[in-house]
């Protein structure tokens, strides 16, 4: 049998048709969060971490982690094991990662116009229509970046990515419904040899893929009966060398027989190829009121391969461990609002594995007491020679690996 896929805008009843598609064709249903689940248990990494691939927003440290890239590498892969079995429902975001070379794949878009969704979301979350608006425009928002991310096109809804789009505010339920399943089942979209093919192709692909991204690469990777190539997307200064670590990387992966590398559309252009070091700091908040200097103290920081982020207060110092979760912060002690103190004392409450280096110009013997016993990895006096620090980031960020490893 045939798998579908439906992707779908915000409150255009997606529920409703999955249920009874389900009941009419016996399928059996995976969702995102299904996806996340194996992909979480696969990677070891957790499922809120992962699920943040399908946001529009990044990390700002996904420039130096990758940490987006990689979780899509282990969500292809938990798809990819999905597909062994068939008659399968795949619905939500996760679907669009399978590839469009699979012919037994239905490819359903579910959309409709705003007035209907509008209708649809206040029923259904007994909000005001401005409510309304802005909670489908935000869904809209991580799906539209969801689908450029993937396919490099602006609309999430265009339909030469799918093979039925439904407009609901057009169509009644039960038709929509039965579209679906009438061709699902033609035989067009029944599992051939070839098809078959290319299922056990994708899964080595991802399997190649997740492989890379573990030892700190981000690049494209695609297979056909063992052959893998590899795509390079981004400028790099001495290809010969990242090209021949590739190769090695992914000829000791089983079932893979030969391994080429090419470069893609984006190599020409201005981004520049990063490997992710795992050895290196590249998590670091800079909190500092000294604009300057901290800008100063970022660049040198990321020209020795340590990804790095500023706040310029304390508050906003807060709000980003919320929200981006740092590995390793950088504090200065006096600034205006809520000061240093203050700052590591909330966060070794609500994060305390965060590793919090002080370093200030302004702080007395009695300050660093006080700092090491609220828990500061290190206390440190401005001005500092630039390798103390990043000696002393290495430490930290030695220290957040090993409790890392320790708790797998």
């Amino acid at each position: 049998m045939s798998v579908i896929t439906i992707f779908s805008g915000a409150f255009c009843e997606e529920e409703s048709v999955v249920k009874n598609v389900l009941s009419a064709s016996g399928f059996k249903l995976i969702m995102d969060n299904d996806i996340v689940a194996r992909a979480s248990r696969l990677s070891k990494m957790s499922a809120n971490k992962i699920s943040r691939a399908f946001l529009a927003k990044e990390s700002i440290f996904n420039n130096f982690t990758h940490e987006k890239e990689v979780s899509i590498a282990w969500l292809k892969l938990a798809v990819a094991e999905h597909l062994a079995a068939d008659k399968l429902l795949v619905s939500g975001c996760a679907s669009r990662l399978i590839p469009k070379d699979l012919s037994h794949v239905l490819k359903v878009c579910i959309i409709a116009d705003m007035k209907f969704r509008m209708t649809v979301a206040i029923s259904e979350e007994k909000i005001s229509e401005k409510e309304a608006i802005k909670l489908i425009h935000k869904q809209d928002e991580d799906k539209t970046a969801w689908i450029k991310n993937l396919y490099n096109k602006n609309d999430p809804w265009d339909s030469s990515l799918y093979d039925l789009v439904i407009p609901m505010d057009k169509m009644d339920l039960n038709k929509a419904v039965s579209l679906i399943v009438e061709n699902a089942g033609k035989d067009i979209l029944k599992p051939t040899k070839l098809s078959q093919k290319f299922v056990e192709d994708f899964l080595l692909a991802s399997q190649v893929e997740v492989q890379l991204a573990k030892e700190g690469h981000n690049v494209g990777v695609l297979a056909k009966d063992g052959v893998i190539t590899v795509i390079i997307n981004q400028h790099v200064f001495m290809l010969n060398k990242l090209e021949d670590e590739l190769k090695t990387i992914v000829q000791k992966i089983s079932g893979v027989k030969s391994v080429e590398t090419k470069v893609g559309e984006g190599y020409y252009q201005t981004d520049i190829y990063r490997k992710y070091d795992f050895k290196m700091p590249s998590k670091v908040l800079l909190v500092d009121d000294e604009r300057e200097f901290v800008q100063t103290l970022s660049e040198r920081l990321i020209m020795r391969d340590m990804g790095s982020a500023v706040a310029y207060d304390g508050e906003s110092a807060l709000s980003m461990v919320s929200e981006h979760e740092p590995e390793v912060m950088i504090l200065d002690l006096k600034m205006p609002g809520i000061n240093g103190i203050e700052v590591l004392e909330r966060v070794k409450k609500s994060s305390p594995d965060i590793e919090v280096i002080i370093l200030t110009g302004h702080g007395t013997e009695a300050d660093r007491e006080i700092c090491m016993k609220l828990g500061a990895f290190a206390y440190l006096q401005k001005p500092v020679d630039i390798e103390i620090l990043s000696d002393t980031l290495k430490k930290a960020n030695d220290k957040i690996r090993l409790k890392k490893v320790a708790e797998l």
